[in-house]
């Protein structure tokens, strides 16, 4: 896993794996971009992981924004987020502000919108889904808010009808909170079984119930986030009973990485996805052809 998170050999490096698979690039359907001050928040609470001395969590690609967007392309990455949420409300709109300016600016990226659970939230979703938003993100951890908060209803709605995919943070990893867990999206599930849901992480580590979710719902699917790496294995290990329910439903996991936030080289995510020996066909669908056809991506 060694990488200094500048590019360089790395770069070729990722290049040769997804060209060795006959795609043309990567879907990355978990990126973070956000404002400086709320990402460097953001580095800050990861920071905090190093001094209670549990876990060690560097950020590899701490750099300027212009130079994280190029890295991405330099990786081959043609599509990707930017990954915003907020932890209270009145942050989400302004927040939405700013990544539908960063999406016009920036070749590649989807334009990302999220919310919260607040007065007004159906209306600044509806203007953010008029505006063009392709994906949208829900922090359920972060947030610390119950997805079927009934101030959420008409979002979920709008949404599903809409068909625009919902990244969703709600497994209890790396850290549990109040709402966190397969059964608060069961809830919204039956009550909106078209609604596109993209669990983020594979919902580590309730992995096997979320599964389960993508194999009663058509429209949820499921990201590699962290997931499979040595860091998460080394913490929270997908079991290895599960990987033909992984295979079976290779047509609904998408490649997701956590890019910049990751404490290891964005190839490492790639190997380890291949080390689960699921073949070149599931791996083609994951790093490329899911998220195309998911996002519309030629």
């Amino acid at each position: 896993m060694d990488g200094s998170g500048d590019g360089g050999d790395e770069a070729v490096a990722v290049r040769r794996f997804w060209e060795r698979l006959g795609v043309p690039g990567l879907v990355d359907v978990h990126t973070h971009f956000m404002p400086e001050r709320v990402l460097n928040k953001v580095w800050a609470y990861f920071d905090s992981y190093d001094a209670t001395g549990a876990v060690r969590w560097p950020i590899t690609y701490r750099h300027e924004e212009e130079r994280r967007v190029a890295l991405l392309g330099e990786f081959g990455v043609r599509a990707f987020t930017s990954m915003v949420y907020p932890h209270k409300a009145g942050m989400a709109e302004w927040l939405n502000q700013w990544s539908a300016d960063f999406a016009r600016r920036t070749p590649g990226c989807l334009h990302t919108s999220t919310f919260f659970p607040e007065p007004g939230v159906d209306r600044y979703v509806r203007e953010a889904v008029e505006a063009g938003a392709r994906v949208f993100k829900s922090h359920v951890q972060v947030g610390g808010y119950d997805p079927n908060d009934v101030l959420l209803d008409p979002v979920w709605g709008l949404l599903a009808e809409a068909g625009i995919p919902v990244v969703m943070h709600c497994g209890s990893g790396p850290e549990p909170g109040k709402h966190t867990g397969p059964e608060a999206v069961a809830r919204l599930l039956a009550r909106h079984p078209r609604l596109p849901v993209v669990v983020a992480h594979m919902g580590m580590p309730e992995y096997g119930e979320f599964l389960g979710l993508a194999e009663r719902y058509a429209e949820v699917r499921l990201d590699t986030t962290m997931a499979f790496t040595d860091f998460s294995e080394a913490l929270m290990p997908f079991p290895v009973a599960e990987a033909g329910r992984l295979a079976d439903l290779g047509d609904r996991v998408l490649l997701g990485s956590d890019f910049p936030n990751i404490p290891y080289p964005y190839l490492h995510q790639l190997q380890s996805l291949e080390r689960l020996g699921l073949g070149d066909a599931w791996l083609r669908g994951v790093l490329y052809g899911n998220g195309a056809r998911l996002f519309g991506v030629g």
